[in-house]
């Protein structure tokens, strides 16, 4: 039976003075990076609560960073900004070590490719650019999506493919990341702020809804192999701002401007538990890399945690969190496909990579670390 009881945050994130834009969880399941409108990056100690030093801001520029991702082998965060800038932070050195100018308006979304060496950025214009990392050249040119913003970007698990998320008739569309090649579109009819890749690439998990107060919110699944809707997850009444997919594809935890976020289970395509209350909209989630703890980003200028592991042993279903021999087997193609598409040079990265055990410590979050672990 289905708790209905409030449920309460593990611990809140205080010390924002604007809205909370997103989060990411380290891989050492302890820290948390957030960013806001106030122009900052913050590092913090989820067990106490508590920010780890000064908040990160490089000097002289106060604009808004609205969107951060963690690179692959969890060293260095990427930002996206209202004035158009992506930046590389080193998160030992706490600092800018990289960045690009180019587009033209506010960066929606930052995404990495699964071998690190490329960041997609995708812009209020309309475009995506795709960065190369060592050198910092866009390759592949500007891409002109066609939709009028670009709310989401998400590279494959396999690095072949950039699934694009705008905000028109056809709000999805999918390109080939080697070629800038576009090779479909997909008919969504809202502005779709989220994507998500299941890791054996044969699902995309799409939410979103209308960009004003009490809009009607979305999230369903399509089959890769048609590109055809195959799933709506009910239970939501308006507009969905993220989702996070737990790297065994059966767990996924959303986040809405209904000011909850929620937990589903893909298994069963329902959801689990009662929804997470929050004070005001919720416009970012993500899960820690055991899928213990969940982190909220909220328009309140807090960031929350939870113990998910606590809500689904309640609810019977702690089962969600386990990662099977099969699901490993999963991580090893990806890894192999990877390898495939870049030529070998995932394959130099992971050579020393001596076992399937090895191949699943190097994934978090379905995103593939090519770091060598000895």
């Amino acid at each position: 039976m289905e708790n209905t009881s409030e449920i309460k945050p593990y611990r809140t994130l205080r010390g924002h003075t604007e809205r909370v834009r997103g989060v990411v969880h380290l891989p050492d399941g302890r820290r948390i990076i957030t960013c806001s409108d106030d122009g900052s990056l913050r590092l913090w100690d989820r067990e106490i609560g508590a920010q780890i030093g000064n908040d990160w801001r490089e000097d002289g520029d106060q604009a808004d960073v609205w969107t951060i991702a963690l690179s692959p082998n969890g060293k260095t965060v990427a930002s996206g900004s209202r004035n158009g800038t992506v930046r590389l932070w080193d998160i030992e050195m706490r600092k800018v070590t990289v960045k690009w100018a180019g587009h033209t308006r506010h960066v929606w979304s930052v995404c990495w490719s699964p071998d690190g060496g490329r960041v997609a950025s995708g812009s209020q214009n309309g475009t995506v650019r795709v960065w190369e990392v060592e050198s910092g050249e866009t390759v592949l040119g500007t891409i002109k999506t066609g939709h009028n913003y670009v709310n989401a970007v998400v590279y494959s698990p396999d690095g072949s493919k950039i699934a694009i998320g705008g905000s028109d008739q056809d709000a999805i569309s999918i390109w080939n990341a080697r070629t800038g090649e576009l090779l479909s579109r997909l008919d969504q009819h809202s502005y779709v702020w989220s994507l998500a890749w299941t890791l054996d690439q044969k699902k995309l998990i799409a939410s979103g809804g209308g960009p004003s107060p009490g809009s009607m919110g979305f999230m369903v699944i399509f089959n890769t192999a048609t590109w055809e809707q195959s799933t709506v997850l009910e239970g939501y009444a308006e507009t969905i701002s993220a989702i996070s997919l737990f790297q065994n594809d059966r767990l996924l935890a959303s986040s809405s401007w209904n000011k909850t976020a929620r937990l589903w289970n893909l298994d069963m395509n329902l959801p689990v538990g009662p929804p997470l209350q929050h004070q005001h909209w919720v416009d970012d989630i993500a899960f820690s890399s055991d899928g213990q703890f969940l982190v909220t980003a909220c328009r309140d200028n807090n960031a929350y945690v939870w113990d998910i592991h606590t809500i689904l042993e309640d609810t019977g279903l702690e089962d969600l969190l386990s990662v099977s021999f099969l699901n490993c087997t999963k991580k090893t193609e990806s890894l192999r496909s990877l390898q495939k598409t870049t030529n070998g040079d995932a394959s130099s990265q992971v050579k020393n990579v001596k076992s399937i055990l090895d191949v699943c410590r190097l994934l978090v979050n379905y995103s593939i670390i090519c770091e060598t672990h000895l």
